[in-house]
């Protein structure tokens, strides 16, 4: 009984040995196979991983270049922008200086006007008076024997004969123009008269010229007699 025990004991304990040495043999090569495959697993993800940190660096670097050319273009813009602030406010300038110059311009052209119209009011002023001392030339010509010639300087030469009744031919004379004052202004009598300056101012204050010619010609023949 002893002896059939044991063996049965024995074989019991060799079972569970085989069996335990069966069992530790499929683990152990379970566990060198998950341990390759994890190596592999941990391999693949690193190397995938790398790809990616290299990918993400390039987007890093794409990112910084895009910010560089957008921070240039800022500038570029903000230069633009500032030129045509500047030439907006030369332009402005530019503009007022041409606002004041036309209203120049329109006042020289008022006063040019006003100007003229004077000048032209001046002359057709002076073409009455001259046709009035034509007038009176024709009418005092037969009758006190004068005439009138228009000389150099736009000035009017007048002639009396029939002064001197031993000599009636000889001239008697003076010269006559308006000055800038659009006064009369009586010179190079011949002969002298020392009251022509008294006869000019006369005719000044009352613009009597039939007066003024008829003084000279009596201060002519007043002359001749003395």
């Amino acid at each position: 009984m002893i002896e059939d025990e044991l063996a049965l004991f024995d074989k019991s304990i060799n079972e569970f040995w085989n069996k335990f040495k069966s069992t530790v043999s499929d683990t152990s090569c379970g566990m060198v196979g998950l341990r390759d495959t994890y190596k592999d697993s941990i391999k693949a993800c690193g190397e995938k991983l790398s790809v990616k940190l290299k990918e993400e660096e390039r987007m890093v670097e794409m990112f910084l270049e895009y910010q560089n050319q957008i921070c240039r273009q800022n500038n570029l813009i903000q230069e633009k922008k500032d030129n045509l602030l500047r030439l907006i406010a030369e332009i402005k300038d530019k503009k007022q200086e041409l606002e004041v110059l036309t209203a120049n311009i329109q006042d020289l052209k008022e006063e040019y006007a006003k100007k003229k119209e004077t000048i032209s009011a001046a002359n057709k002023a002076n073409e009455e008076r001259l046709k009035r001392l034509q007038k009176s030339a024709d009418l005092y010509k037969d009758r006190l024997g004068l005439e009138i010639r228009k000389i150099y300087g736009d000035k009017l030469q007048f002639i009396f004969t029939n002064i001197d009744p031993k000599h009636p031919e000889n001239p008697f004379m003076f010269s006559l123009h308006l000055n800038e004052a659009k006064e009369y202004e009586v010179s190079d009598s011949a002969p002298h008269l020392e009251c022509l300056a008294e006869f000019q101012e006369n005719v000044r204050k009352t613009n009597n010229f039939s007066a003024f010619l008829a003084n000279v010609r009596k201060a002519f023949t007043a002359m001749v007699y003395n």
